[in-house]
């Protein structure tokens, strides 16, 4: 396979954990000012969310989620603002990941059919590579140009792909959201 040609494909070498760490770190606060409300959500809620979203990107690529990894790892952080701002409001973010097994050979037709429907749900396509001859080899990372939310799907071992959300900086529902 050789890398796509597509106008919006953006090589690179990182994995996908190092982006989506970045983008979690940088994604807490908006880009309009650190007082901008932040969307409400309890934990609970987000994470059935991103269940729900790597579920459909498991469904779209024709996988079948790996016995390893059958209990999915959510992780959820305390926001950071772009200038090292911590709040003390329980303001949160998540990762939330599973793995599913699928035919190396089917990874560029899985990786290309999410990002297919990430674009048909307004997602901005921020990286795409259908290339097995790089690391990772087939690999779309998106990102909702609104909401904010982050998903990222890659190879990651011969019949493995890892489908991986993010959520924004979410605020649970009935406090105060602190100002700076």
């Amino acid at each position: 396979m050789t890398r796509t040609s597509t106008a919006y494909v953006i090589p690179r070498r990182r994995s996908i954990a190092a982006l989506a760490l970045t983008l979690l770190l940088g994604g807490c606060m908006s880009d309009d000012g650190v007082n901008d409300p932040l969307p409400r959500m309890s934990r609970e809620k987000a994470e059935k969310w991103a269940k729900h979203w790597t579920d459909s990107m498991v469904g779209t690529a024709h996988a079948r989620l790996d016995p390893k990894t059958a209990r999915p790892t959510a992780s959820f952080t305390d926001c950071t603002g772009e200038k090292g701002e911590t709040a003390d409001d329980g303001r949160f973010t998540l990762r939330y990941s599973v793995r599913g097994t699928v035919p190396r050979t089917a990874h560029a037709g899985a990786v290309t059919a999410i990002k297919d429907t990430l674009k048909d749900k307004g997602f901005e396509i921020q990286t795409f590579v259908v290339d097995d001859d790089t690391e990772p080899a087939n690999a779309v990372d998106a990102k909702h140009p609104k909401n904010q939310q982050f998903v990222s799907v890659g190879s990651v071992g011969q019949d493995l792909l890892v489908f991986i959300v993010s959520t924004p900086c979410l605020l649970p529902p009935g406090v105060e959201q602190q100002k700076f």
